[in-house]
């Protein structure tokens, strides 16, 4: 299965987290990393220098599309950038843990 690994900047640490544990609660997500960072760009034609909280959702190509999803709809920027970068190996173990953890609980008859 192909894991991808999906990055997201946000402002406030509160957002971060609050993102991070939503993502694993919901099962988007099989582990969050979160670093600050020094970030420059153009906004509005403005050249802007902030700090802001960069996240690593570790994810399944399949669960990508419901994690995209729900990150627009949860996310408190207008534009937020959200990308994906296929990850080109990874140890079976960890592969198989990242499809467990994303995958839907198990149905108790």
């Amino acid at each position: 299965m192909q894991l991808y690994a999906v990055y997201t900047t946000v402002t406030e640490l509160g957002d971060a987290e609050r993102i991070a544990h939503m993502a694993i609660e919901r099962r988007l997500a099989a582990c969050v990393q979160r670093e600050t960072i020094q970030s420059v760009y153009r906004w509005q034609g403005n050249v802007e220098h902030a700090t802001e909280v960069r996240l690593l959702l570790k994810t399944t190509a399949a669960a990508y599309p419901a994690l995209v999803a729900w990150l627009h709809e949860h996310h408190p920027y207008a534009l937020p950038a959200i990308y994906a970068l296929p990850v080109a190996a990874a140890s079976a173990a960890y592969v198989q843990w990242v499809e467990a953890e994303v995958a839907p609980p198990p149905t108790v008859a």
